[in-house]
Parts: C-alpha cells; sequence; structure tokens
C-alpha cells in the first residue's frame, strides 16, 4: 500500500491495518522458524509496510499536536 492511500485512510483505519501487518509478520516468522515460509521477501516487505504506518501515524499525531500548540499561542 502507497503511502498516499495509507494517509487517506482514518487513523483508526490505520491502526487497524498496522494490527494487521504485526499478525502478519507474526504468522511469517512462525512460518520461517518452522521452514514452511515459501517467500522470505514477505518479512522485509511486511516490515517496511509497519514502518510506513507508524510513520504515518506518527505525522498525524504531530501535525494534532502542532495544531493545539498553534492555537494556544494565537
Amino acid at each position: 500500500m502507497k503511502a498516499d492511500e495509507i494517509r487517506s485512510l482514518t487513523p483508526i483505519e490505520i491502526e487497524d491495518r498496522l494490527k494487521e501487518n504485526f499478525e502478519s509478520m507474526r504468522n511469517l516468522r512462525f512460518q520461517q522458524a518452522l521452514q514452511q515460509l515459501d517467500n522470505p521477501a514477505l518479512i522485509t516487505k511486511t516490515r517496511k509496510e509497519i514502518a510506513k504506518i507508524k510513520t504515518i501515524l506518527n505525522e498525524i499525531k504531530h501535525n494534532k499536536k502542532m495544531r493545539t500548540i498553534n492555537n494556544v499561542e494565537v
């Protein structure tokens, strides 16, 4: 999923997507431990997706914080 697509989601949907990716990562690591993983690149892809989602969530939280600070100063 591209960053623009993630940004178009609501924060709740983004957090749900993050939970899904954590679950997927857990399952992939179990498969890898049992040597049943067909495509090890999926772990890297999922890890990068998690990082992308966390970055966007932090941007959203930072923007909200900056808005409240700016409103108080005005």
